[in-house]
C-alpha cells in the first residue's frame, strides 16, 4: 500500500474523481485556517504506476509515503 498526499486546493473536482477511482481509499484531513486541507489516497501496489502517471500527466504535486501519515505529521510538515 502506498499513500499519496495531495493538498486539496491542488486538484480540481474532475481530477479528484479520476484519482478516487484508482485508489483503494480516499480520505480528506480537514484543518482550520491558516492550514490547508489534505487528500490522502491509499493506493494498492498494482495501481501505483497508473496513479503516479495520472498525477504526473495532470501536473499535480504530491508527496509519497509507504506508511500512512498521522494528522500530527501532516501538521508538522505544514509548519516547516
Amino acid at each position: 500500500m502506498w499513500y499519496f498526499i495531495i493538498r486539496q486546493q491542488a486538484i480540481r473536482n474532475q481530477q479528484y474523481a479520476r484519482l478516487q477511482k484508482l485508489a483503494a481509499l480516499t480520505e480528506v484531513e480537514l484543518f482550520n485556517e491558516p492550514y490547508e486541507n489534505y487528500c490522502l489516497f491509499d493506493v494498492q501496489t498494482d495501481q501505483y504506476k497508473e496513479f503516479m502517471d495520472l498525477l504526473d500527466l495532470e501536473g499535480i504535486a504530491y508527496e509519497l509515503s509507504p506508511t500512512k501519515p498521522t494528522r500530527d505529521q501532516l501538521l508538522d510538515n505544514m509548519k516547516k
